[in-house]
């Protein structure tokens, strides 16, 4: 877990127990390693204009790596990497998940959920994965000052 941003406080022992709990409630059984890196707005720019075609900073980009894969006779399992951009979190935690705290604890699950394989592209596999995190964040995190998954209906 990399903080690599000033604009907005990170509790990096917070959110690398989230990411570790959220991706052994999904099975994936250590040893493992799923980075997770906290940018600012030019660099997540960069990252989305590089690997999405927009050349715009977004909240949270995932690259997964091994992903949900069954790999035999691996000692060490390299799952992914996620990227947040906090001051993208930050502007829209308001109209999302309700507060900056919240904002990140979503981006992150929804950020390890797309590591393991799901999308959100079909409305049946969105359905599933939005559902898959609220789960989530109910046991892992607790409630929400809002519903995230109800402004992106």
């Amino acid at each position: 877990m990399h903080d690599e941003q000033f604009d907005h406080p990170v509790d990096v022992g917070r959110w690398q127990a989230l990411v570790t709990a959220a991706l052994a409630a999904e099975g994936v059984r250590g040893p493992g390693e799923a980075t997770v890196m906290f940018v600012d707005e030019p660099n997540m720019s960069q990252l989305n204009a590089l690997h999405m075609g927009q050349a715009a900073p977004t909240d949270v980009l995932s690259f997964p790596i091994d992903g949900d894969d069954v790999i035999s006779g691996v000692t060490h399992r390299l799952v992914g990497d996620v990227v947040v951009c906090p001051s993208v979190a930050a502007a829209n935690a308001a109209d999302h998940a309700g507060t900056y705290t919240d904002e990140i604890a979503v981006l992150l699950v929804h950020g390890v959920l797309h590591l393991l394989g799901h999308d959100h592209a079909e409305p049946a596999d969105r359905d599933r994965m939005w559902a898959r995190e609220r789960e989530l964040i109910a046991e892992l995190h607790g409630p929400l000052a809002a519903d995230p998954w109800a402004s992106r209906s």
